[in-house]
C-alpha cells in the first residue's frame, strides 16, 4: 500500500469516527436542525414581511449559505474539543497518525455533513416561500461552497489550536471568532452599513465573498466567470491558510504535549 493511500485510509478512518459520533448524538443533531431551520425562517420572514422579494431571497440565501460555512467552520475548530469530551485527546495525538490525515478526515466529514444538513434547511425554506429558483445558476453557487470551504478549513484547523492551548476558554474563544464572522461578512445586510474600519475587517473574511458569489448566481444568474472579484480572494486565502493553520496548528501540538496539556481534560 502506498504512503498516500494509507493517509487516505487513515483519513477516512476519522470520517468514519465522526459519523458514529453524530449518530450517537442524533438527538441533538435533530434538535440542531429544528433550530436551523426554525433560525432561517425567522430572519427571512423579515424579507416577507417587507414584501419585498429581493430582501426575501437575499436574507434567504445568507441564512442557508452561513449555516454551511458556521458547520464546516464549527466541526474543524472544535476537533481538539471533541477529543476531550470523549475522553480520547491523548490516545488520537500519541497514535501513530500523521496529523494533517486526521484534520482532513475532520474537513471531509465537516463538508458533507455541512451539505446535507444545508440541503434540508434549502429545501424547507424554498418549499415555504415558494422560491423562484428557475433562473439560478447553481454551478456558481456550488463552485463559491467549494472555494469557501478551502478558506474556512484553513480557519478552522488555525482556532482548533486554543482549545488544545487554553484547556479552560479555547472552545469560548472559537465562538467568539465564529461570532465576529457573521458580523463582518454581510451575512444578513451589505457590508457598505458596517462602520468603515469594520468593512476593511470584513475583506478578509472569506463568507463575505462567498455569500457575495452564492447571491449572484442564485438570485442574478450569473456564471463564476463573471465573479472573478470574488473568486481571487478565496483562491488566495485557501492557499494562505490551510497551510498556516496546518504549520500553526503543529506549534500548538508540540508545546502541549511538551508541557502535558493533553491530559487535562477541564
Amino acid at each position: 500500500m502506498t504512503l498516500m493511500a494509507r493517509e487516505l485510509k487513515a483519513s477516512f478512518a476519522f470520517v468514519e469516527r465522526n459519523f458514529n459520533l453524530t449518530k450517537r448524538y442524533w438527538g441533538w443533531e435533530f434538535a440542531w436542525l429544528i433550530y436551523s431551520i426554525a433560525g432561517a425562517l425567522a430572519v427571512s420572514l423579515i424579507g416577507r414581511s417587507e414584501g419585498s422579494e429581493r430582501l426575501l431571497l437575499v436574507l434567504v440565501v445568507g441564512a442557508i449559505f452561513w449555516n454551511f460555512l458556521s458547520l464546516v467552520f464549527e466541526f474543524i475548530a472544535e476537533t481538539v474539543q471533541w477529543e476531550r469530551w470523549e475522553g480520547t485527546l491523548e490516545y488520537t495525538f500519541m497514535a501513530p497518525v500523521r496529523r494533517y490525515a486526521q484534520l482532513l478526515g475532520s474537513a471531509i466529514y465537516a463538508i458533507g455533513y455541512g451539505l446535507v444538513h444545508t440541503a434540508v434547511v434549502l429545501t424547507v425554506l424554498a418549499l415555504f416561500f415558494q422560491l423562484d429558483l428557475t433562473h439560478a445558476n447553481f454551478a456558481t453557487a456550488g463552485a463559491f461552497i467549494m472555494l469557501g470551504s478551502l478558506s474556512f478549513m484553513g480557519i478552522g484547523i488555525a482556532a482548533a489550536i486554543l482549545p488544545l492551548m487554553y484547556v479552560e476558554r479555547g472552545g469560548q474563544m472559537v465562538f467568539v471568532i465564529q461570532s465576529v464572522l457573521l458580523l463582518v461578512s454581510g451575512v444578513y445586510y451589505p457590508i457598505s452599513v458596517l462602520p468603515g474600519w469594520m468593512q476593511a475587517v470584513s475583506h478578509f473574511s472569506p463568507a463575505t465573498y462567498v455569500l457575495d458569489g452564492v447571491r449572484a448566481g442564485l438570485i442574478q444568474g450569473t456564471p463564476v466567470t463573471s465573479l472573478f472579484a470574488d473568486v481571487w480572494p478565496l483562491l488566495v486565502m485557501g492557499a494562505v491558510l490551510i497551510p498556516l493553520g496546518m504549520w500553526t496548528f503543529g506549534r500548538a501540538e508540540r508545546y502541549a504535549k511538551r508541557t502535558g496539556k493533553l491530559k487535562r481534560v477541564g
